[in-house]
């Protein structure tokens, strides 16, 4: 009988290559033993239960901002391929963000800050719609996706984009909106920060917002069979991670011509386009999502709630 133990031992120099490759000099990733055994294994087992051989499971790892879903998804991928021996493909949503250009047109057609990457009707929803269509059909052709480059804003040229070949047995998407649900119209009029009182005093970037959660959205999101959700105390503290993963961009960022990467004032203006979303889903997640992994403000994971068996 497979055990958690064994699956450690077998997976731990893998995984902790990975994490070394991910901290900096100031920031170092703690208790990585505790977040192997307590948490991340315990969900590979969970998931390798939940997976059959005749239909490809779909699982959607959302959380806040600096909230840890693209290393959490990087280790459970390593150890579903390297421990449980599954086909697995990872994509985080952010690779889905349209094109400087297209968000440009946008931000002329329909609203200025649809400039700013981040809120549903940014990313192309019909390329990753199409994708996971074709993940579940009988009759799967293989299939090139665009992959997103944060320090340039702008999607990677196509030789640098993911193909996938083969049908995955297992299909991860993480992102900060994954799951996440419209509001009612009355909730959306009253502003939450100054970006939205000052930028958007007609309502009309917020209404064109939660209309594509409301319609292109809620059509994406119902392709996932299962969603984990890493949850933060609060919105003070995935602002502070996040310019913290900033620093890190920058410092990893080989070439440093024409950056996009923020200062701290930036992730703050940043950070408001997300923030109505975001405190809606500290609510909202914990309701439907399958699995909720608490935070702590240390950004350890200190606790894991299984809705689903």
């Amino acid at each position: 009988m497979k055990s958690t133990a064994e699956c450690f031992n077998k997976v731990k120099k893998k995984c902790f290559k990975f994490i070394k490759s991910q901290e900096t000099p100031k920031n170092k990733f703690k208790n990585k033993n505790r977040m192997l055994k307590s948490y991340l294994i315990p969900l590979c087992f969970w998931i390798s239960k939940k997976t059959n051989k005749k239909k490809p499971l779909i699982i959607g790892i959302a959380g806040g901002q600096g909230t840890g879903k693209t290393t959490i998804t990087s280790i459970v991928y390593l150890i579903l391929k390297k421990y449980f021996k599954l086909n697995v493909f990872k994509i985080s949503i952010d690779d889905f963000y349209k094109t400087r250009n297209e968000r440009r047109i946008l931000s002329l057609t329909k609203h200025p800050l649809l400039m700013t990457r981040g809120v549903p009707g940014t990313h192309d929803h019909k390329i990753i719609s199409n994708f996971l269509k074709n993940i579940k059909s009988k009759n799967f052709k293989s299939i090139k996706l665009p992959k997103f480059d944060k320090s340039i804003d702008d999607r990677c040229k196509k030789k640098l984009w993911y193909k996938v070949k083969s049908r995955p047995e297992i299909v991860i998407l993480e992102g900060w909106c994954i799951g996440a649900k419209a509001q009612n119209n009355l909730k959306i009029k009253k502003p939450i920060n100054s970006l939205e009182r000052a930028k958007d005093p007609n309502l009309i970037w917020r209404k064109y917002v939660n209309t594509q959660l409301k319609t292109s959205y809620k059509k994406l999101f119902n392709y996932l069979d299962e969603i984990v959700y890493l949850k933060a105390n609060n919105f003070k503290l995935l602002q502070e991670w996040r310019i913290t993963q900033e620093k890190r961009l920058l410092l990893k960022s080989k070439s440093r011509n024409n950056l996009k990467i923020m200062s701290k004032d930036d992730v703050i203006n940043f950070m408001q386009t997300y923030q109505r979303i975001t405190q809606n889903m500290f609510k909202d997640a914990p309701k439907y999502a399958s699995i909720i992994f608490k935070l702590d403000s240390k950004h350890q994971v200190n606790s894991a709630i299984y809705k689903k068996k």
